[in-house]
């Protein structure tokens, strides 16, 4: 079985923080880039940030220097921590499981990847 659960998300004011979590199961974890993707109401699901199986990160111009994503293999777990939330972040964020390619970056186009979680709720107002 397959599976990527997403958790940590709710209600947060503006210019606070939320860490999200994506735990893995079901297939060799550490061998696989993970993306962290969001959907507002009315627009197309866009790339937040990525993490390949070395470490090497990309992240959305939105969110550079506000958002850390980082994995820990032994815990088969996927972070994204948010600061400076914006109302604008708010959306429904997804984590997902793209192509294994040990030697490249990871990139934030969605067709990119395959297995997909149901989602939190990320809400930033005041």
């Amino acid at each position: 079985q397959l599976q990527l659960v997403e958790s940590g998300g709710g209600l947060v004011q503006p210019g606070g923080s939320l860490r999200l979590s994506c735990a893995a199961s079901g297939f060799t974890f550490p061998n696989y880039h993970i993306g962290w993707f969001r959907q507002a109401p009315g627009k197309e699901r866009e790339g937040v940030s990525c993490i390949n199986s070395g470490g090497s990160r990309n992240y959305a111009d939105s969110v550079e220097g506000r958002f850390t994503i980082s994995r820990d293999n032994a815990k088969n777990t996927v972070y994204l921590q948010m600061n400076s939330l914006k109302p604008e972040d708010t959306a429904v964020y997804f984590c997902a499981r793209g192509p294994i390619q040990l030697f490249r970056r990871c990139v934030l186009w969605k067709g990119e990847y395959n297995y997909w979680g149901q989602g939190t709720q990320v809400t930033v107002s005041a």
